[in-house]
């Protein structure tokens, strides 16, 4: 029976649209995501919608207060987890925000990056697939991604917008 873990997954833009903001994993050792750059987000709590998960999530790993939230998409990564576990992650852009930035959490370090430099980082394959769908104005449709993972390696990806 498929039950996967629900998550949120955000990306905040700078004021200028040049920058993402992104916690570098790079504080626990045990991390399924160590070493890597990631969007800001995780797991949904029981009772909790997804909006509001995503809006704790900021605020309990930036500090920052999400104003303009847009759901870009939902992506079924099956086989994602340590443990082989599926995950279902909502994910969002979020253009306009507020609050005192904090520069780490007990994840990583958080960092603004060039969005024209993402190709750069040490990020997970998949996100580099999706990832620029997040970004898109041209585009508004939603997208809606399946990666799945074997042996913590992406074996495909479809998508389909509506």
């Amino acid at each position: 029976m498929y039950k996967p873990i629900l998550a949120t997954l955000a990306y905040i833009v700078s004021p200028d649209r040049s920058k993402v903001l992104l916690v570098h994993r790079n504080k626990r050792q045990d991390d399924i995501h160590f070493g890597k750059f990631n969007g800001l987000g995780g797991k949904v709590e029981p009772g909790e919608d997804i909006i509001s998960s995503i809006k704790r999530e900021i605020m309990e790993e930036s500090g920052l207060q999400a104003e303009n939230i847009v759901l870009r998409g939902t992506i079924n990564w099956p086989g994602f987890g340590k443990e082989g576990q599926d995950w279902f992650g909502f994910i969002f852009r979020v253009d306009g925000f507020s609050g005192n930035l904090v520069t780490e959490n007990p994840e990583g370090s958080l960092e603004w990056v060039d969005i024209d430099r993402l190709a750069e980082i040490n990020m997970w394959e998949s996100d580099r697939v999706w990832l620029p769908l997040v970004f898109e104005t041209e585009n508004s449709l939603p997208f809606h991604g399946v990666a799945p993972f074997e042996n913590g390696k992406m074996i495909s990806w479809s998508c389909t917008r509506l």
